[in-house]
């Protein structure tokens, strides 16, 4: 079986080159219970000021915090992605539609990009999430705390 091609979950830019970039690249453990439904991530941030590849991990929990803080997202208001292993990464919607976009890895860098994207960025990264989905949709189950197994609908 193929590897899906990789698919971006946030990609910001603008014309000065600033770009924040969250780019699903496949599966972390394919048909490894545990660690299959976790998808493997790089997250790309470029400016006058820093160009870096960090790596990321996201389980379908991760996803669905995403979606969640999407739908809420306006001026004034952030949505983020915080596995809470390792990398964070934060979006701020200034007023005059600007974003601020914080990335954190502890271990290897912190830095604020600021990026002015064009058209409707939220509606689009809404499509990008439920595409991501559609790629790799969720294949395992978890039926008790700790116990896991391959969900019935699950594409062999």
């Amino acid at each position: 079986m193929t590897e899906p091609a990789p698919t971006d979950l946030i990609h910001l830019a603008d014309p000065d080159g600033n770009r924040c970039i969250v780019r699903i690249t496949g599966r972390f453990r394919p048909g490894i219970l545990t660690g299959h439904d976790i998808l493997r991530a790089d997250v790309l941030a470029s400016a006058s000021f820093v160009d870096a590849r960090l790596d990321l991990h996201l389980s379908q929990r991760d996803l669905d915090s995403w979606e969640q803080q999407l739908s809420s997202l306006g001026p004034g208001r952030t949505a983020g992605i915080d596995s809470g292993r390792g990398l964070s990464l934060d979006i701020h919607v200034h007023e005059d539609g600007w974003l601020s976009i914080q990335i954190s890895d502890p271990d290897r860098l912190t830095t604020v990009l600021g990026v002015r994207p064009r058209g409707d960025w939220i509606t689009e990264h809404r499509e990008r999430l439920e595409k991501v989905r559609l790629t790799w949709p969720r294949e395992v189950v978890e039926t008790a705390p700790g116990a896991y197994e391959w969900s019935p609908g699950r594409a062999r």
